[in-house]
């Protein structure tokens, strides 16, 4: 399947991106060729494929999940470096 310069420009309208003319011809054939490869999956015959949760191989390990003692909240406070009545205190990130 090929993506053209008029698909992209939809596409990236509604993704809110903006493509140069190389960028918009690069993502052109990307794509195409990304949906050329999923042409190629549909192609397989997965009737006894049991779909994947994951691509990785790796198993969590979890622990038991143990309700325990919490940490009451002037205990909390008490270590922090500025701290008003209740909360912890910031710099501001935003003016």
């Amino acid at each position: 399947m090929r993506i053209d310069k008029t698909t992209i420009k939809k596409i990236s309208h509604l993704a809110r991106l903006e493509f140069d003319e190389n960028s918009a011809e690069k993502m052109s054939r990307d794509m195409s060729q990304i949906l050329d490869w999923v042409e190629q999956l549909n192609e397989i015959n997965t009737d006894n494929i049991e779909p994947l949760t994951t691509m990785s191989s790796e198993v969590n390990d979890m622990r038991e999940d143990i309700s325990g003692t919490h940490l009451n909240h002037e205990a909390a406070l008490k270590n922090a470096p500025k701290r008003d009545a209740e909360y912890f205190r910031v710099p501001k990130v935003l003016e």
